[in-house]
């Protein structure tokens, strides 16, 4: 069981956390049609875009309130109805999701009174889906504004649903912010392939995925529909992947009645083990051959990358879900997690396979990863520079990966997801190896030129 404890620095030096505020603008992004809409400062808004620019490498839509600091002082209402009319008529949205920021929650801005003014004001945006979460950068992480705009999501979209329009085959899935849009199309495969309708709250996969759309829209150009996160209520089952969706998942449960099961992680072996054997249970269907065979890929695909990867010692700094997702399979193979970094309290910190977390940021990591002597250094691209004053090798994981194109499409869970995980990781450590060892054809050479005479 590991320790978690806080770093003792005054100041933050090299940041490994991203505040809530992004967190939460990036949830919105995965509902169709919809326009993040984030009160603050133009500079809050303007740091998370060029960051989602860089990552995701697509046209990024958030708009910002425009806060100034007389308005900050004075309150915010007529900034936030400026924006929201603005929206309203040049962009068509379904819904406008609004996150605070630091400056308007210190202020204490009364948004949802805001919104039920403008309401009343403005009869032209009375019925447009507005969804308001508050997520003061001042605090928590990433990961927590995530979580806590999906709850907010069902509490204020999914409606309560008639019994009689049940559905069994139809199933809720709640992706952690660690999930990328390639890791969400892999799991609606999986799930269609049990013969299941699979509807994902958020749905990075439909608006972040990289297509390109047929004709220019100035909001999300995909993902899930505002009519469809209403009838979630009528699903049979919810289904969570990190602990950081239990609120969202517990929130439906009251609200529509729909049990849920929570799977903390689905990279590694017994983790999709357990995910394919309840697709089974609550399809009513055997599991299909190529899931069989994807399983016996894997366990080929470790014992080869075990060799490689078994007795390393490992730096790895994330989100909490991220954190234990990657350490919990490397642990699996054999490797030491020996400096573990990440952003914010989890109830998962305490079982990830170290003697202790550190909440801190990078430059904690590379400290620790010096002192131990990692073999390996796993963070985003933030850490490169940290990886190239260790000389070990650097695997990119979470966001932002600004430096590698694909982000978007890096693929961790399921069978398949997991298998190739493990195939990158080890390949890099072969890499290494071979470029910081002598051991090459010609060293049977005695100087380079000569063979050795043979005894």
């Amino acid at each position: 069981m590991a320790t978690v404890v806080h770093s003792k620095k005054s100041c933050v030096v090299n940041p490994l956390k991203m505040s809530q505020p992004i967190g939460g603008a990036l949830a919105f992004m995965g509902l169709r049609g919809a326009m993040p809409l984030l009160h603050g400062s133009q500079g809050c808004t303007s740091f998370g875009l060029v960051l989602f620019v860089r990552h995701f490498k697509e046209a990024i839509p958030m708009q910002t309130t425009a806060m100034s600091e007389v308005a900050t002082v004075l309150g915010g209402y007529e900034n936030v109805e400026q924006a929201v009319l603005n929206i309203h008529k040049r962009t068509k949205p379904e819904i406008i999701g609004i996150c605070s920021t630091g400056v308007t929650e210190t202020k204490g801005d009364d948004v949802e009174g805001y919104l039920k003014l403008i309401r009343e004001k403005h009869p032209e945006v009375a019925d447009l889906p507005m969804v308001y979460v508050s997520t003061p950068d001042f605090k928590d992480a990433f990961q927590d504004g995530w979580e806590k705009t999906v709850t907010r999501m069902v509490e204020v979209l999914v409606e309560v649903p008639d019994p009689a329009k049940r559905n069994a085959k139809r199933v809720n899935v709640l992706p952690g912010s660690h999930l990328t849009p390639g890791d969400l199309d892999e799991l609606r495969t999986i799930i269609e392939d049990f013969g299941l309708i699979p509807s994902f709250l958020p749905d990075l996969a439909g608006s972040l995925d990289g297509h390109i759309p047929d004709e220019f829209t100035p909001t999300t150009i995909g993902g899930i529909g505002v009519d469809e996160i209403a009838a979630m209520g009528e699903a049979g089952w919810t289904i969570a992947i990190g602990a950081q969706m239990r609120r969202a998942a517990e929130a439906m449960e009251k609200k529509t009645g729909v049990p849920y099961r929570l799977f903390e992680r689905l990279c590694g072996l017994e983790a999709n083990d357990e995910f394919i054997m309840f697709l089974s249970q609550i399809s009513g269907r055997p599991v299909p051959r190529k899931y069989r065979r994807q399983r016996g890929q894997l366990v080929d695909a470790m014992l080869d990358a075990h060799f490689h990867i078994g007795g390393r010692r490992l730096a790895i700094g994330a989100e909490p879900d991220l954190l234990f997702d990657m350490s919990s399979v490397l642990h699996e193979m054999g490797a030491h997690v020996t400096a573990a970094v990440t952003t914010t309290h989890s109830p998962v910190l305490e079982r990830v396979h170290t003697d202790e977390v550190l909440i801190g940021d990078l430059e904690d990591l590379e400290r620790l990863a010096k002192e131990r002597e990692c073999d390996l250094l796993i963070t985003h691209s933030h850490g490169r520079q940290a990886a190239a004053r260790l000389n070990i090798p650097f695997y990119r994981a979470g966001i932002p990966m600004f430096d590698r194109l694909g982000a978007g499409h890096q693929l961790s869970v399921g069978y398949r997801g997991t298998r190739t995980t493990l195939f990158t990781i080890a390949n890099l450590l072969i890499s290494d190896h071979e470029a910081n060892h002598d051991a090459t054809p010609d060293t049977w050479r005695t100087d380079g030129t000569h063979a050795a005479p043979m005894h």
